[in-house]
Formats: structure tokens, C-alpha cells, sequence
């Protein structure tokens, strides 16, 4: 029998794809497949082929047929398929390949107890899968380097802000500490979402599972999968996997946004706190002066993007049927996808701007000082030296800061005088408050030293703060490498069993 025209792929319809709907549709779907899916889907057929014949449902004879025929094309790679655009996906022409190659009865026997809809949606998790152990590491990466920075950074002062306006002193490697706490939950979220993706939907069928005695758990394990999504009809008809991998993904270049923003905040003449690289930055066509935050303004659309993608993940469902349907099971897959290959490269080059990032300490510190976000610590004195209530002593600090700023003083040009003014002014009496502990009160750097509460900025409480989150970055590393481990030893163990198939 000829192998090549016994069997058809698209029985139901008579007329091949339109123009348009190949290269709108099926050629972009097709060259994405063969790029990320290739691999992933001849792991999934032989681990199928394997659960088939341990099941008695093929002989060991199709068995090792269909082995060296799927070693054979992964040694020959995506060209053997003879891609023409006729069919619609990957596995239909897989499937043809394995019929010209094995004839109809063999090359037609791996599909058996499957559907393209169990199968599509186990190696689009597959392919998230790996999408999203790339983004954890990533992650792992920027996450060392905040740690690193705001250990060196525990004693740079610098001002703190609220509204964009001076608010209190704090340290860089205060800021820097806010931001690795944020990056320890964005990993919490972006590994929940990735234990939420490494679910098996194979052995699922079309819907409703099928009548062969298939072995789901076995396929399950032999694919790096920690488990089964168990019911079938769920398994095919929900891609809730790529919707939060999507939020998680969005939550985590907000913050990066944020960041970014500072940066490039900071970065100006104004403020001159930081200096990109030059390996971050780029010029002006005209103006020879510039120097710009290129890398930041990228980070920054680029999360415009991964934002972007959540709502058209969700958007692809919404108003669908709950059950298997293109628009929203495999339409979700796109935007999951480009978040995370976004979020990679974005957490990447952020490591990279952070490690070649210049601090000057000395304007940090001079901008606290000249600045008004002592004024919180020398009401906390007056009401310390002199007993009077916050809400009192808050009301002379505020007039005190007011007739500086009216008289063009800075803030380390307040005077003892000015204080025991304000006070008689508002409230009749006086107020004896000696110079040194008004300087002491408007010093940032014993502002910050003073601040020893849980969680507050002083350098020796920073210190420890860091000190104690070391070893759960540790963790996180271990458990993401004992994934990574796990499924590169699945997937060469399923491979090499097709190859020495090939080689017998």
C-alpha cells in the first residue's frame, strides 16, 4: 500500500487553505511551531509511543518502528515534514511523515487514544514551561545583583520621597532592599505560575478522555510534569495556566517599570544621584550634550507590552465557551509567550544596567541635607526635649519650614532661633532647644541611624535584613535548578531511548 496517499490528514473539507488564510493564520502559526514546538513535540510522541506499547495497545514491534522513525526525523530536523501549508499544524505533518515513512498501519498507530487538542495544549505548556525556567533565572540574576548593590549601599543617604517630593532620609541600599522584597514575590508568584503550567493535559483526548487503558500519570512523569490536570474536559478547555503566568509576568515588569523610572529620574541634572553606562545610553543626532537612558526608556515600553499581553491573554477567552476552542485555549497561548520571552530579555538587561550603574554618594547625601525631609525627625525632638504633643510640635516645624523656603534657606541653615520663634508665635511660649540637638535632629545621616525599628533604614538593621534573605535566595535557586534538572533528564532520557532505536 502507498503510504503516501492512504491516509488523509484533512478528510472533512474538499478545498485546501485560502491565501489568506495561510499567511494570516497557519504560516506564522506553523514557523512559531517549528521554531519552539519541534522539540518539545517529538518528546511527547515518544513518551506517548512508550505508554502505548507498556499499556499493550501497539506491539513492541510498532514500538520500535515508530522510535526510529521519530529518531530519524530528529536527526533530519523540521525540513524532513516538507512543510507546503496544506495542514494546519505540526503533529498532521508529523503524522504524514510517519505514514510515507511506515506506511499507514504503523506510521497511523501513535495517535491512537490522542487528540490534537490533548496534544496541542501539552506542549503549549511545555513550551511555557520552558519560556518561564528561562525568566526565573533571569529573575535569580537581577535578584543577586539588588542584593549585592544594597549591601554596598547601606550607608549611601540619600532622600526619600513621597509624591515625588522630599519625604524622609533612607539609604540606596534601603531603596534597593524595597525592590529585592518585591523581586522575592514576584519569583513566589512567577514560580506558582509555573507549577500551574507543569500540569499534563495529555491522554485528555478531545474532551472526554478515551476508552484505551492509557497510563496519564506515566506520560506525566516521562514529560517533567509534576502532575495531571486530572479532568479531561478541563484539561482541553482551559488555559487558566497562561492567564497567570501572564499577570504574574505583568505584575513583575510594573515594579521594573518603577524602578526604571527612578533611574532615569536620578540620572538627570537635577537630581545627578546615577550615570548610566555607556553601553546603556544613547545620543543625539544634534544636540552633542546628551547622553540618554536608552536601556530604561526600552524597559519601560517593554512593560507597556507585558501589560499589554494579560489583558489580550484574557481577552482571548472572555467571551468564549467554557470548552476546548481555538480563540480561547490556543489564542491565549501568543500573549503568554511574548510576556515571557519579553520579561526575560527585560530582566536581563535590567541586571546588566544595575551592574554597570554609577552612584555618587556625596550628591545624595547633599541633596538630603539641603532638602527638608528632616523635618519628621526635629518634631520628634521637640516633642522628646520639650513634651509637647506631635500635633504642636508638627504646626512650629511646618512654619519653621515655610519661612526658610520663603527666605530661600536651605534646610541645614534652620537654627535653634527659628524653632523657639515659631513656637512662641503659635502657641506663646518658647522653645529651648540647643543648636546641637537641632543639628543632630537635621543631620540625614543620624536620621537614618536612628531609625532602628523593624524594617526601618539604619545601616546595621539593613545589614541583617539582607543577611536573613541570603539563604532564601539560596533556596529559590536550588528549587528552580532541581526543576531545570529534572525536565533536561526526562526529555534526554526519552530522546536517547528514540536514537538507540535509530542506531539498532
Amino acid at each position: 500500500m502507498d503510504g503516501q496517499h492512504a491516509v488523509s490528514i484533512r478528510e472533512r473539507v474538499k478545498l485546501p487553505p485560502s491565501r489568506i488564510m495561510i499567511e494570516t493564520h497557519w504560516k506564522p502559526k506553523m514557523s512559531y511551531a517549528l521554531r519552539h514546538g519541534f522539540q518539545n513535540e517529538l518528546w511527547v510522541h515518544v513518551v506517548h509511543a512508550k505508554m502505548l506499547e507498556k499499556q499493550g495497545i501497539i506491539s513492541p514491534a510498532h514500538l520500535e518502528a515508530i522510535l526510529g522513525a521519530l529518531a530519524n526525523l530528529a536527526e533530519r530536523g523540521p525540513d524532513a515534514l516538507e512543510i507546503d501549508y496544506t495542514i494546519e499544524d505540526l503533529y498532521s505533518y508529523t503524522e504524514r511523515y510517519l505514514a510515507r515513512t511506515l506506511g499507514p498501519d504503523v506510521g497511523g498507530r501513535l495517535h491512537t487514544g490522542r487528540s490534537r487538542n490533548d496534544l496541542g495544549v501539552t506542549t503549549g505548556r511545555m513550551i511555557l514551561r520552558e519560556l518561564m525556567l528561562d525568566v526565573m533565572a533571569a529573575l535569580s540574576g537581577l535578584r543577586r545583583v539588588v542584593f549585592d548593590l544594597a549591601e554596598r549601599h547601606i550607608e549611601t543617604v540619600m532622600p526619600g520621597y513621597t509624591h515625588w517630593q522630599h519625604a524622609q532620609p533612607i539609604t540606596l541600599g534601603y531603596y534597593l532592599l524595597s525592590y529585592a522584597d518585591l523581586l522575592q514575590r514576584d519569583w513566589q508568584r512567577c514560580m506558582a505560575a509555573l507549577r500551574s503550567t507543569n500540569l499534563s493535559p495529555l491522554g485528555a483526548g478531545a474532551l472526554a478522555g478515551t476508552s484505551f487503558p492509557l497510563d496519564r500519570e506515566y506520560t506525566a512523569r516521562e514529560l517533567g510534569f509534576d502532575g495531571l490536570v486530572e479532568v479531561c474536559y478541563d484539561a482541553v478547555s482551559n488555559r487558566d495556566d497562561g492567564h497567570e503566568t501572564a499577570a504574574a509576568l505583568a505584575v513583575l515588569m510594573t515594579g521594573l517599570s518603577r524602578v526604571a523610572v527612578d533611574l532615569q529620574t536620578w540620572s538627570t541634572l537635577e537630581y545627578a544621584f546615577v550615570e548610566l553606562g555607556d553601553e546603556h545610553s544613547s545620543v543625539s543626532s544634534i544636540m552633542p550634550q546628551k547622553k540618554n537612558p536608552a536601556s530604561l526608556e526600552h524597559l519601560k515600553a517593554e512593560a507597556a507590552r507585558v501589560t499589554g499581553a494579560i489583558s489580550a491573554a484574557l481577552a482571548a477567552s472572555k467571551n468564549t465557551t467554557f470548552a476546548e476552542i481555538s480563540d480561547g485555549v490556543t489564542g491565549v497561548d501568543l500573549p503568554a509567550r511574548d510576556a515571557a520571552e519579553t520579561t526575560g530579555e527585560s530582566l536581563r538587561l535590567m541586571t546588566e544596567v544595575l551592574e554597570k550603574l554609577t552612584v555618587f554618594p556625596e550628591r545624595m547625601l547633599h541633596s538630603a541635607r539641603i532638602g527638608f525631609g528632616t523635618a519628621t525627625e526635629l518634631a520628634d525632638v521637640i516633642v522628646t526635649e520639650a513634651g509637647l504633643s506631635f500635633r504642636m510640635a508638627h504646626n512650629i516645624v511646618a512654619t519653621v519650614v515655610s519661612k526658610a523656603i520663603e527666605q530661600g534657606r536651605r534646610a541645614d541653615e534652620i537654627t535653634a532661633a527659628d524653632v523657639s520663634e515659631a513656637s512662641r508665635e503659635l502657641f506663646g511660649q518658647p522653645l529651648q532647644l540647643s543648636e546641637v540637638t537641632l543639628r543632630g535632629a537635621l543631620d540625614p545621616v543620624q536620621n537614618v541611624a536612628r531609625r532602628t525599628v523593624a524594617g526601618g533604614p539604619a545601616p546595621d538593621v539593613v545589614a541583617a535584613m539582607i543577611a536573613r534573605r541570603r539563604p532564601a535566595l539560596q533556596h529559590d535557586l536550588d528549587e528552580l535548578a532541581a526543576l531545570r534538572a529534572r525536565v533536561d533528564e526526562k526529555r534526554a532520557t526519552a530522546l536517547g531511548a528514540a536514537r538507540a532505536k535509530l542506531a539498532a
